[in-house]
């Protein structure tokens, strides 16, 4: 497909793409950004299409992700903001000194279930949650990503088993 043609057929599908930045954003402005938005990365990654595809589905598919992609920075960008002179400990993370001891009892037992599960699942499932992703888990590892996968799920099964009482 030459620029020419491209060009042509994504001004043709611009006032469906309108519409659809508006079912998105319930917004004018925004749908306006929005599309212009999405016209722009169509345009500058033309190269990036594959000629024989469906280049409605593609663009749309532009939009979609660059609205929910602006949406995730919008929500991650929103915090509060304290004007006072203490804004310091605005974020600050809070840990309660005083642990009930019914609290202490239950972090001991939750503890103690996981440290009884065979190693190949208790290794996986302590790494997923400190935060590695299952991707790293594997690769640290060295075993299959869907193993890893099923060893943590299996885990957690065990896990929801033997502390049920939690529930």
């Amino acid at each position: 497909m030459t620029a020419i043609e491209f060009n042509h057929q994504l001004m043709g599908m611009q006032s469906k793409l309108g519409f659809f930045a508006k079912s998105l954003t319930s917004d004018q402005e925004d749908a306006k950004d929005l599309l212009q938005e999405t016209l722009y990365k169509a345009l500058t990654n033309r190269d990036k299409f594959q000629g024989g595809k469906n280049l409605k589905a593609w663009v749309f598919t532009i939009m979609k992700n660059t609205f929910i992609n602006n949406y995730r920075r919008n929500v991650r960008f929103n915090t509060l903001i304290d004007s006072t002179d203490n804004s310091y400990y605005l974020n600050l993370r809070t840990e309660s000194v005083f642990q009930s001891p019914e609290a202490c009892h239950n972090e001991k037992e939750i503890r103690t279930a996981i440290s009884e599960l065979p190693e190949d699942y208790r290794l996986p499932f302590e790494m997923q949650t400190k935060g590695y992703k299952y991707k790293e888990i594997a690769e640290y590892l060295n075993q299959p990503l869907g193993s890893v996968k099923s060893k943590i799920f299996f885990a957690r099964k065990r896990l929801m088993e033997r502390l049920k009482d939690f529930r």
